[in-house]
């Protein structure tokens, strides 16, 4: 059986202006240690074989220092720094990981709660469809407004799913259409087609259609200080 190398690229390289806080957003503590620790952790503990951590302009060292040697992350081959928009962050980290790799996830830092069972489910999702992301059902009712804020459209809410981390691919696959995305940024911009996830490279750029699997309600990206204070209620629950 050919063997399957299956390789992480966690993304840490944002500002995280709705913090409100001088310090960046990964790098705050969350029940002790910094937020970017708990992804790494699972990875580290995972069937995951290589990670690439994705940082901001200068924190390089700084990482490697503090977070990869400080918490032992044996996994963390390598930390390269970020780029402009997110996707150019995303291509960044493809091109660091080793040539062998079968499959990639690519991880938000700032979801701390990923677990074993999502990371199984994201890996089987690609192996059966080459392109797969973890999300869950929306719970509420959501509208579509026009540009004075009435509402237009309300969407069949069974069809409408919350899009989570990690979004897991076939690696030459996500490596090729990035590479394709980079060419094309400035004619899909023109278009107005603004790419916000590793799912919609995908959609965009080829004709693979990416599944959906179940993660869990508890993965949630931490964005606000009120994200901080749910996250640590989570962690108290989970010891």
């Amino acid at each position: 059986m050919e063997k399957e190398k299956t390789s992480a690229v966690v993304l840490a390289a944002g500002n995280g202006s709705r913090m409100h806080s001088k310090v960046k957003k990964q790098y705050m503590e969350v029940n002790g240690k910094p937020l970017i620790f708990y992804a790494l952790q699972k990875f580290q503990e995972s069937f995951i074989e290589e990670i690439v951590l994705v940082v901001s302009k200068g924190d390089i060292e700084y990482c490697q220092k503090e977070i990869v040697e400080k918490y032992n992350f044996s996994k963390a081959k390598k930390i390269v720094e970020g780029g402009k928009e997110r996707y150019d962050s995303v291509r960044n980290g493809l091109h660091a990981l080793s040539s062998d790799t079968r499959y990639v996830m690519i991880h938000d830092g700032a979801r701390p709660f990923i677990t074993e069972d999502i990371l199984e489910r994201a890996l089987n999702g690609a192996r059966e469809n080459k392109a797969c992301v973890v999300g869950m059902p929306v719970k509420d009712t959501i509208k579509i407004i026009d540009e004075n804020k009435f509402a237009i459209e309300t969407p069949n809410r069974s069809l409408l799913w919350l899009v989570q981390t990690p979004q897991t691919f076939e690696y030459k696959l996500i490596l090729d259409l990035y590479d394709q995305l980079e060419e094309k940024s400035e004619e899909l911009k023109k278009k107005g087609i603004n790419i916000t996830d590793d799912a919609m490279v995908v959609e965009t750029l080829s004709d693979v259609r990416v599944k959906l699997i179940e993660g869990s309600y508890n993965n949630i990206k931490i964005t606000t200080p009120e994200d901080i204070r749910t996250a640590e209620d989570i962690i108290r629950t989970m010891l």
